[in-house]
């Protein structure tokens, strides 16, 4: 359910996986060009460029059609319209289907991670929602580069089940239960990947980039654990392999927004200058509401956010993080 880059890239990825068994995929499309496009010339131009999709991909405009017998539905949606979208689909989801969110954002106003915007609005048991998450850029899935990335399910034989359809020769997928920390890991990069994209657009070099990308992760982990996430969830690939793949790779949004925030664009400029969503800009004071309401130290993200709401400059944002109280790097705070 959506044909962005990524709902489309994971559209691929099922379908060359399920090749062999006649497994038929459906995407929904909110622009009627894009599916004709996808139907017609096995395409997403505007989101993919020239790479082919197989034949086994379809899509429709409808969601009652595209939802018609899905054992499996992916919600590919953007994360902060994904609550008012759900009501179109609520009554054409098959009673035992499983549901997969791609979607890395927090709900701005209520700091609901996906999954759970998803069992509220549709009623979905726990053990029937899953997340797919880790340093999955679209358009390098899309040219079918090898990728490894994580299923994560509170139920283990659902996330192996759905491993099992997205295991093409190029995507390997691992799982686990941790569906919060794998969420927050997806969250919480796109936040820091800004404050390093806003580090490359001010000319600071690697040492200055390395620093923020390790001490992100050390906030990211801080709010996963608080909220009942694992340790183990934020060293592998859903952690810091996507945050490492989203602070580094030019393909990243977030990093490309925050390297045009660092070259002096203001907010609007940089919205206007990106055709596809940077979800920190979205996320960010949900991110940082919620940890204030765990008494999570998070200051990178804080910066991040004074930066996006006017309040901080760029040229201060380093100022402020390297002034802050000297510490053990082991602290929690």
């Amino acid at each position: 359910m959506g044909a962005g880059s990524w709902g489309t890239t994971f559209a691929k990825v099922l379908a060359d996986s399920g090749a062999d068994e006649g497994t038929a995929v459906q995407l929904w499309a909110r622009r009627r060009e894009a599916a004709d496009e996808i139907n017609g010339l096995h395409r997403n131009a505007r989101y993919l460029g020239d790479v082919p999709l197989p034949p086994n991909v379809t899509a429709t405009t409808d969601p009652a059609e595209a939802l018609a017998g899905a054992a499996l539905v992916v919600m590919a949606v953007p994360a902060q319209t994904l609550r008012e979208q759900l009501p179109l689909f609520r009554g054409h989801i098959e009673p035992g289907a499983v549901i997969v969110s791609l979607m890395k954002g927090l709900e701005r106003g209520t700091d609901a991670r996906m999954s759970q915007v998803i069992r509220e609005e549709l009623g979905w048991a726990e053990d029937a929602v899953a997340v797919v998450s880790g340093p999955n850029l679209a358009m390098e899935i899309a040219r079918e580069e090898p990728t490894a990335s994580v299923v994560a399910c509170p139920d283990r034989e659902t996330a192996a089940w759905i491993a099992e359809a997205c295991t093409p020769d190029y995507f390997r997928p691992y799982t686990n239960t941790d569906l919060v920390g794998a969420e927050i890991g997806g969250i919480v990069k796109n936040v820091i990947a800004l404050a390093v994209g806003i580090c490359d657009g001010r000319g600071m070099g690697d040492n200055t980039k390395a620093s923020v990308i390790t001490r992100g992760l050390a906030e990211t982990t801080r709010l996963a654990l608080a909220l009942g996430g694992q340790l183990e969830t934020m060293s592998g690939l859903a952690g810091l392999g996507d945050l490492v793949a989203t602070c580094s790779s030019p393909l990243s949004r977030n990093r490309t927004a925050g390297r045009l925030l660092g070259q002096g664009l203001t907010l609007a400029e940089v919205t206007a200058a990106t055709t596809q969503t940077a979800e920190g800009i979205k996320s960010g004071p949900a991110v940082l509401d919620l940890a204030r309401r765990l008494g999570v130290d998070m200051p990178i993200t804080e910066a991040v956010v004074h930066v996006l709401d006017g309040e901080l400059t760029v040229d201060d944002m380093a100022a402020r993080l390297l002034g802050r109280e000297l510490k053990s790097e082991g602290e929690k705070a």
